[in-house]
């Protein structure tokens, strides 16, 4: 039986039997949280783009899949700009683009999500 190896961009291969696993401790998350609700509720949600990319940041740090931690490196600033353009949209299709939302949120999550090298 042959071992199957998994390619990566540095031309290195990772055995596919390595670990997967979340570091992040409670404490940690329950500040996470915590910080970015406020953020979100005393900017009255203007600055959730901030929150959102904190907490966000934080799991992808503390994430580790076939033993390769993963980054994200996008921006409150980045984000923000989506945000307003897809509200805008949502506000001027009386509410039918936010059905879109979430997915292109997604999308930009997993753009800005990289394994670190």
């Amino acid at each position: 039986m042959t071992e199957i190896t998994v390619p990566t961009t540095a031309g290195t291969t990772v055995p596919p039997t390595a670990e997967s696993y979340f570091d992040g401790g409670l404490a940690q998350w329950i500040g996470y949280k915590i910080l970015g609700f406020l953020i979100t509720v005393f900017t009255l949600g203007i600055c959730y783009p901030c929150s959102f990319t904190m907490i966000y940041s934080w799991k992808a740090k503390h994430t580790v899949i076939n033993g390769r931690r993963l980054e994200f490196d996008g921006t409150a600033i980045q984000l923000w700009g989506n945000w307003f353009k897809w509200w805008f949209f949502t506000l001027i299709t009386l509410g039918i683009y936010g059905w879109w939302v979430f997915i292109k949120l997604e999308k930009w999550k997993t753009k800005h999500t990289h394994f670190v090298i």
